[in-house]
C-alpha cells in the first residue's frame, strides 16, 4: 500500500472557493461526486467541517501527495484557497509522544 499523509483544504466564499447560497441538501448531492473523484485520485476523505452562514469549509484528507488531492478538486470543478499537509495533535498523539 501506498505511504498516506493527512491533508487540509480550505474554501471560502469571499475568495470565490465556496458557491454561492449552498444549502446542506446541495453539499449532499455534491459531495458524493468529490468522494467518486477522491477515490479515482487515491484519496480518503475523512471529514468535512461546513459552515453555510459563512460560506466556508475545512475538508480533512488522506492522501499520498497534495497533488492527488489537487485533482480530486479539479475533477469535479471546485476551486480550493489552500492545501496544507498537516500531522494530528491530538492529546492522545501528544501523550504517546512523551513516553
Amino acid at each position: 500500500m501506498q505511504a498516506m499523509r493527512f491533508f487540509v483544504d480550505t474554501h471560502d466564499r469571499t475568495k470565490q472557493t465556496f458557491p454561492e447560497k449552498l444549502t446542506p441538501e446541495d453539499f449532499e448531492g455534491f459531495f458524493a461526486k468529490y468522494e467518486e473523484a477522491c477515490y479515482a485520485e487515491g484519496v480518503v476523505p475523512l471529514r468535512t467541517h461546513v459552515g453555510y452562514e459563512d460560506g466556508r469549509a475545512f475538508c480533512f484528507n488522506m492522501a499520498p501527495n497534495a497533488e492527488a488531492v489537487r485533482r480530486a478538486h479539479e475533477r469535479v470543478g471546485l476551486p480550493f484557497d489552500s492545501i496544507t499537509e498537516v500531522t494530528t495533535a491530538t492529546p492522545g498523539d501528544m501523550f504517546f509522544k512523551r513516553r
